[in-house]
């Protein structure tokens, strides 16, 4: 037989420790000491992980183990014996492997919240029915007024003009490629602003109407961005995005408890992508150039919003403890938009293509 080990061997019955020599020959692992001779298959045998510290345990198909606690010992034997170890082992061993595999993980995390995410949730809309999102637009809704608007305090007959011009606009563009949509005036506490909600509703605050100057012009460029997330689901896809990744995370934390909380107050603060935001931009160019409205019009919405964050920072000089946060709730709508420089480009640009 070739070379040997010593260890203690527990025959999974008595609590005694048996010296005992250990050969390896033939295809099995001999256990030879006093009064025991047992000869046990290799693959019956369950070796233990090269660790820089501590015993190495090994245990034994048909029961019992066997413990070494001098490892550096095993550790040789092992080698000597052919008895390779898996690639983990050999990672986990070495800071270069270790390294190695946390930048791997990285990238994939990195790949899977870039690519994978979006792809599983654009994938999970074909088979949600529009439905879904009705339900959702009425919770979201209830959600949004309980808690952020107040009855619209706009004349009527205003609210009428607003509507049928974006009617007006609307009626230009290919019928089929026109979402249900329903348009609904709100008194805000978080200031200027417009959302769409899945399932067709689109709230404009009565603030937003009132910075614009009631200009209809613009009021329907900004419609015509929200319509823009309604053609593409937007708010849909960012809910089952969202979850998507709290289940990813719960799966690596072991923590679902609060996965769902708070998901349709979240739609009511909807931040999406940038890809999102320029595709939602590219659908209210589309309709102002329907309704030969100059798509310039938009960059009246970024300089007035310009405006607004202005005279915030001014009035609190930097203080944002005070109550009415305008610039930050502007995110429902605005904030998390791409660059205002970058997009006032983008409409002015389209304003002059042919």
């Amino acid at each position: 037989m070739g070379s040997d080990v010593q260890a203690h061997y527990f025959d999974g019955i008595h609590a005694r420790a048996h010296p005992v020599t250990l050969q390896v020959a033939d295809g099995a692992l001999h256990i030879l000491g006093e009064g025991i001779q047992r000869s046990i298959a290799l693959t019956g045998v369950r070796w233990p992980e090269r660790t820089r510290h501590g015993m190495r345990v090994t245990q034994l198909s048909e029961g019992g183990e066997l413990h070494c606690a001098n490892s550096a010992a095993w550790d040789a034997w092992s080698r000597q014996q052919g008895l390779s170890e898996s690639v983990t082992v050999r990672l986990q061993q070495s800071w270069r492997g270790v390294l190695a595999c946390l930048l791997a993980l990285l990238a994939l995390l990195g790949a899977l919240h870039t690519w994978g995410l979006p792809l599983a949730a654009q994938a999970s809309l074909l088979v949600l029915p529009h439905s879904v999102d009705v339900s959702l637009g009425e919770a979201t809704l209830h959600a949004v007024d309980a808690q952020l608007m107040r009855p619209s305090q706009l004349p009527v007959a205003e609210k009428a003009r607003v509507q049928a011009a974006f009617a007006q606009a609307v009626a230009h563009l290919p019928a089929n490629d026109v979402p249900d949509w329903q348009l609904v005036f709100r008194a805000s506490r978080i200031g200027p602003n417009a959302l769409a909600l899945p399932g067709g509703t689109i709230i404009m605050t009565d603030e937003l109407v009132y910075l614009l100057e009631r200009d209809t012009d613009v009021l329907t460029a900004v419609l015509g961005h929200e319509l823009g997330h309604l053609q593409h689901r937007d708010g849909v896809r960012m809910l089952v995005q969202t979850t998507l990744l709290g289940t990813v995370g719960s799966l690596l934390l072991g923590d679902f408890s609060s996965l769902l909380a708070g998901t349709t107050a979240l739609l009511g603060q909807a931040h999406y992508s940038r890809s999102a935001e320029h595709e939602a931009d590219i659908a209210a160019v589309r309709l102002l150039q329907a309704a030969g409205i100059p798509p310039a019009s938009m960059v009246t919405l970024f300089d007035k919003l310009s405006a607004v964050r202005k005279l915030k920072k001014k009035a609190t000089d930097g203080d944002t403890t005070d109550g009415d946060d305008t610039d930050s709730w502007l995110g429902i709508a605005f904030a998390s938009h791409p660059a205002d420089a970058e997009r006032v480009r983008f409409f002015q640009q389209a304003a002059v293509r042919p």
